[in-house]
């Protein structure tokens, strides 16, 4: 399998000009060569930051809207993990590494598919260097 698995850290970087950066636009040029896998939470969370953003007045509603078209329009395959992972190997993975839940489903489905991971997240990147996992 190619490609990478993408966390919302990263995509946010794309919608929100004040946290862009180069790697985050390496990545991005990197997905039109090889999709991108994304835990189910994924879209939650990038709707989440954005619906933040908003209300805090960081962006506009039209400029949520947009963002969301873009990532929509982005080859990223959003992956289902079931009840049962969840609560035995993520929450596991979760204590361990001292991550969220949430977190440890971007190491879990990075680690399954053999995937290197795409996060701007430091405590995620610590965690994937200590399970082995590569990271973009």
């Amino acid at each position: 399998m190619s490609g990478l698995v993408l966390d919302a850290s990263m995509a946010l970087s794309w919608l929100l000009r004040d946290e862009s950066n180069a790697r985050a636009d390496a990545v991005l040029v990197q997905l039109e060569a090889a999709p991108a896998h994304a835990p189910q939470v994924w879209p939650l969370e990038v709707s989440n930051a954005l619906w933040v953003a908003e209300r805090r007045g960081r962006i506009q509603e039209f400029q949520v809207r947009q963002g969301l078209e873009d990532i929509l329009a982005l080859p990223v395959s959003v992956e289902m993990s079931e009840p049962a992972r969840v609560f035995r190997e993520i929450l596991l993975l979760a204590r361990r590494h001292g991550l969220s839940v949430y977190d440890a489903t971007y190491l879990d489905l990075a680690a399954r598919l053999g995937l290197p991971l795409a996060t701007l997240d430091d405590n995620l990147a610590r965690a994937a260097r200590e399970s082995g996992v590569e990271l973009v």
